[in-house]
């Protein structure tokens, strides 16, 4: 009974989802696929192992953890080729029927679903765009408001942000308290 009862409110909830617009998938047929949220956890999990950080199990010399493992060129041959699937030799080997060629190698007890050979191709015909994780990125500081009202009692930087969104949105001030 219990089963069946979750059974039902999982297929109300998905109902739910679809009917306002939602998706149950991560992302959307149209979208172009982001590096780090979409394509680095598939190879995280089928190509690490072979082609990651450790130089210990790395087979030939590639890499795919670094940009640069991923995009450069390789005696004649590009990893990933940006906006190029027939120059890119990770959508080859994953797409191949050739045992001796496909990857993840049967050996590995790893292969890749059709959703995930899709997210890839998708992500190299947009140009394979590269994200650096977010913690790399130097924050940059923003100019500070200077159009706020004569009024405005503002004692610091963050009390321009205030003004301006005040503005924007047609309110005032509010009196000390």
């Amino acid at each position: 009974m219990l089963l069946r009862l979750s059974v039902v409110l999982a297929l109300l909830w998905m109902a739910t989802l679809e009917s306002f617009g939602g998706s149950t998938d991560s992302i959307g047929a149209r979208d172009v696929p982001d590096f780090s949220r979409d394509i680095r956890p598939i190879l995280s999990e089928n190509c690490f192992q072979c082609h990651g950080p450790d130089k210990e199990t790395r087979k030939a010399g590639l890499r795919l953890d670094t940009r640069d493992g991923i995009f450069e060129e390789r005696g004649g041959y590009h990893p990933v080729f940006p906006g190029d699937l027939d120059a890119s030799e990770l959508y080859s080997r994953i797409t191949s029927s050739d045992e001796d060629e496909r990857m993840p190698p049967k050996a590995s007890n790893r292969s890749l679903s059709e959703a995930q050979i899709d997210l890839i191709r998708r992500w190299i015909e947009n140009g394979a765009p590269w994200n650096q994780h977010w913690a790399y990125i130097a924050p940059v500081r923003p100019d500070v408001p200077t159009e706020i009202p004569k009024d405005f009692r503002a004692t610091n930087p963050i009390d321009h942000f205030v003004a301006q969104k005040l503005m924007e949105v047609g309110l005032s001030q509010s009196d000390r308290a």
